[in-house]
């Protein structure tokens, strides 16, 4: 049952959200949900292969560092600050008004961006989970293909998700817990039969395992592994969404950072699982079902999932579906929460600080996300035939920056604690900083890279890669709202609203 709504033990302030609603289990589900191991792994792990070859273990792991460095970050300013705005509150304490607001600009773009991924992704799953169950190979799949009916029936799935996001996360809990653990299962499930296959000589193209598969370093090239990690890391995205929950959550200090960090230890488990298995069946060549083979990269498991499960291959695809459309449901939790405490604060117009009376939920920013999602996928879809490809990949580049952005907060503003104890040197100083560094640099590179035409899918406007415009207009379209906003409403940029601020050393705090 929700609760009445009242400001969280060391919150910012009551934003009129639900308190004590999810616990840790809880919350560990909506996280990994939200990151959707199966819908990531079908949109990415072909990008990454064309990238890095056998070499994807290694990419896993590259990228689960700079993740698990900046989780902790989260952690120590989520411990200090339990605020539903996180990047962008934590940001604007660290560093002022004006980089808060572009890190809560970043982490709305790259879940904007993501939500109608997510959307096309569950089309296509869903057509090709139909023409299965119908055994009319091929000729009702190739309908997710036709742009108008992809658009319509990517909308109707955005509403459903809207509509569940907008009522309780009560409501969320009880459908995740379903949905992911069906997922999950499904996962395991065809990574054994894949294995199962190598063992009895029945794989397409079997390679034995080696532990060169660890190593980054037998990649060969910087840029394919920025590449790389620029996609991996975009599968680990999404663990932050148990942060903006944290005025709901129980015991809303700890619980929060405890999930986050638990969600990506779990994650990068099963994503080894999958790959290694995968690898190990269809090998890296582009023959048929090769996922060297650019004609099945865009969606790898659609073509596997028959020479692996057979009659069973239904699953995969309904896996795959209810992966992306129970992330699609949860993803929306994160960028809502954000609106809300932007509108809260000032830096956007009040009435994103809308909280629905029945629900005690963000229930305008939720329509709005939406809303934009949903323009911003049919506009993507009509202007390019490679949309995820390249959405994914400019994807990457906006956790880089508001990941990045947040770590750095964290660094900062606890920067007269440093030294007060050995946890708070390693966790509030010298992991962030690292994870901070590498997820800069990794924007940076990315942003020079995909200026190349044929970074990403391949799809330019006037020689320029679509990757890198869609990065750069992102930034840019952040920096003019920005500006109007401050124009319209100058008591956030002042500080007036939301205060930079460092807390005090308990070291010197102790002394008489």
């Amino acid at each position: 049952m929700t609760t009445t709504p009242h400001a969280p033990t060391g919150g910012v302030s009551n934003k009129g959200l639900s308190t004590g609603t999810v616990g840790m289990i809880g919350a560990v589900v909506i996280g990994i949900s939200t990151i959707a191991p199966a819908y990531t792994l079908t949109a990415s792990l072909g990008p990454t292969v064309s990238e890095v070859g056998f070499q994807v273990p290694a990419i896993i792991l590259l990228g689960f560092i700079p993740m698990l460095l900046t989780a902790f970050g989260y952690r120590e300013l989520n411990r200090a600050i339990p605020d539903s705005g996180t990047s962008f509150t934590w940001a604007t304490r660290a560093f002022g008004p004006w980089v808060g607001w572009m890190a809560g600009w970043g982490l709305v773009s790259a879940t904007v961006i993501v939500l109608s991924n997510l959307a096309g992704i569950a089309v296509e799953f869903l057509f090709l989970l139909i023409d299965q169950l119908a055994g009319n190979p091929g000729t009702i799949a190739d309908l997710a293909f036709n742009p108008v009916i992809n658009v319509a029936v990517c909308l109707a799935f955005m509403a459903g998700a809207t509509f569940i996001s907008y009522r309780d996360l009560q409501t969320t809990q009880r459908l995740q817990y379903v949905l992911v653990s069906f997922q999950v299962a499904v996962l395991v499930l065809f990574s054994i039969a894949a294995l199962v296959h190598v063992g009895g000589g029945t794989a397409f193209d079997a390679s034995t395992f080696s532990w060169e598969w660890l190593d980054p370093f037998a990649v060969g090239s910087l840029s394919a592994v920025v590449a790389g990690l620029s996609l991996s890391i975009f599968i680990f995205w999404g663990w932050d969404v148990v942060l903006t929950m944290n005025e709901e959550t129980k015991d809303p200090q700890r619980t929060p950072g405890r999930a986050a960090t638990v969600t990506v230890i779990v994650v990068v488990g099963l994503y080894l699982l999958i790959s290694v298995s995968l690898l190990s069946f269809a090998g890296v060549g582009k023959g048929e079902l090769g996922l060297g083979n650019p004609d099945i990269q865009a969606n790898v498991f659609f073509y596997l999932s028959g020479p692996v499960l057979g009659p069973l291959a239904f699953l995969v695809s309904l896996a795959v579906l209810t992966s992306s459309a129970s992330s699609l449901q949860s993803t929306a939790v994160g960028p809502a929460r954000t609106l809300l405490a932007m509108g809260h604060f000032g830096a956007l117009p009040k009435v994103f600080a809308r909280v629905s009376p029945r629900f005690f939920t963000p229930g305008f920013a939720t329509i709005v996300s939406a809303v934009v999602a949903s323009v911003f996928y049919a506009v993507m879809r009509f202007l390019s035939e490679n949309v995820l490809w390249d959405t994914i990949t400019a994807l990457g580049m906006m956790i880089c920056f508001y990941y990045g952005l947040t770590a750095f907060a964290c660094v900062w503003y606890f920067r007269r604690q440093w030294f007060d104890s050995s946890r708070m040197f390693f966790f509030s100083f010298l992991f962030p900083l690292v994870g901070g560094a590498i997820l800069a640099a990794l924007f940076a590179i990315t942003l020079v890279d995909s200026i190349d035409p044929a970074y990403g899918s391949g799809s330019n406007v006037a020689g320029v890669g679509l990757v890198f415009i869609l990065g750069v207009t992102i930034i840019v379209v952040g920096l003019v709202i920005m500006a109007w906003q401050a124009y319209k409403r100058p008591a956030f940029f002042r500080g007036l609203t939301l205060q930079m601020e460092a807390p005090p050393s308990l070291h010197r705090r102790r002394r008489p």
